[in-house]
């Protein structure tokens, strides 16, 4: 019992230490790939976030770049992103632009029916610094970090064909990011975020696929501060 009273006492002092934030939001996504020949290929994806209950945009994400395919299942790219996010400083919110360079690879496995995919994501982040000045919010310059982030998605399919070219699928997938290099102009801290997605999809034919799901979004703030953000996702995947 006394272990038990111990216990519990630890739990609620470290509740106290640590100050949470849990919000609702939906997400929609677009990714697309361009093919050019066998080995190259343009990536493009745009994505819309919203803020708390959807109230406002919270982030607006363009990003592209050049695939080069050296083998059947991998993947190189490099590209730029442009996102405008939501901030709200001394009670004034505005939306302030991050400049992003980015480079991956992709690595796909077949294990039986499932399809899985691991993604490696290097980041160079141009964060620009924000001010609220006479009820606005004014950017003067920015400021640089870097990320990094690995991506694991499976495909399941639901139709018992043994080629999976139509149908039903389930996806889970999950990604986890981690920040190095000047860590002090965002979190300070090495664990950024981790994103966990579930969802239902149809796959119409190779070239175009939809998929829902929940997604649960945890944020590592500074301090001990944290956001965890339960998301409805709506996301098409298109290969031309």
């Amino acid at each position: 019992m006394k272990k038990i009273i111990c216990l519990f006492t630890v739990a609620l002092i470290f509740t106290k230490c640590v100050t949470g934030q849990v919000q609702q939001s939906g997400w929609l996504a677009s990714f697309n790939t361009f093919r050019l020949d066998n080995r190259f290929s343009i990536h493009f994806d745009a994505q819309w976030r919203g803020t708390d209950n959807i109230k406002n945009m919270q982030t607006a994400l363009l990003r592209t770049g050049l695939n080069y395919k050296p083998g059947k299942n991998s993947t190189f790219t490099a590209g730029y992103a442009f996102i405008s996010n939501r901030r709200v400083i001394s009670g004034i919110s505005g939306y302030a632009p991050e400049h992003r360079l980015w480079e991956q690879l992709i690595v796909h496995q077949k294990i039986k029916n499932l399809s899985v995919s691991h993604r490696f994501r290097l980041e160079q982040r141009f964060i620009s610094k924000s001010q609220a000045v006479n009820n606005e919010l004014v950017h003067e310059g920015s400021v640089y970090a870097s990320r990094i982030r690995y991506f694991i998605r499976t495909i399941i399919p639901l139709a018992k064909e043994k080629e999976f070219s139509k149908g039903l699928f389930g996806a889970v997938q999950n990604e986890v990011f981690l920040n190095f290099g000047n860590r002090s102009v965002v979190n300070g801290k090495y664990f950024d975020q981790n994103r966990l997605y579930l969802a239902l999809g149809y796959k119409l034919s190779a070239r175009l696929s939809f998929d829902a799901g929940y997604m649960n979004h945890y944020v590592n703030g500074r301090n001990n501060s944290f956001t965890n953000t339960h998301i409805i996702q709506l996301a098409a995947y298109t290969q031309l």
